[in-house]
């Protein structure tokens, strides 16, 4: 188990863990040091168990507050995934036109007007056949 100096506060500790962790041990020291200085900063020199119970309070409250706004994001996740199934179960009826139907009156004036053309272009075929 390696080990490995971290700085908190300006003083420093010696602390082991895992193979591979030193990087998150960093992180995190970094992390509880950052909240001392802060502290040292607004309070002065305190002893060293005070400094890291308060410095550790201070990062539990912002864990504390991240996980809340966490469960509130998953819980409107959670609405957005339920509206959106329900989109996609939704079943769309089509839409329905209606097409207003030509009258029958206006469709038997068409056919008795087109037949009327019709006979006038035969009567017109046939005086010109005639003339020629």
């Amino acid at each position: 188990m390696p080990e490995t100096r971290i700085t908190i506060g300006g003083r420093q500790f010696e602390v082991a863990c895992q193979e591979g962790e030193e990087g998150y041990l960093h992180a995190a020291a970094k992390m509880l040091d950052d909240e001392a200085q802060v502290l040292s900063d607004q309070v002065g020199r305190m002893p060293e168990a005070r400094m890291l119970l308060m410095a550790g309070l201070l990062l539990a409250d912002k864990t504390a507050s991240v996980e809340d706004k966490i469960k509130e994001v998953r819980a409107e996740l959670a609405e957005r995934e339920a509206e959106l199934a329900g989109l996609r179960n939704a079943v769309v009826e089509p839409e329905r036109i209606e097409v207003p139907v030509v009258p029958q009156q206006v469709t038997d004036t068409l056919a008795e007007v087109a037949a009327q053309a019709e006979a006038l272009a035969a009567a017109v075929e046939e005086k010109s056949a005639t003339t020629s």
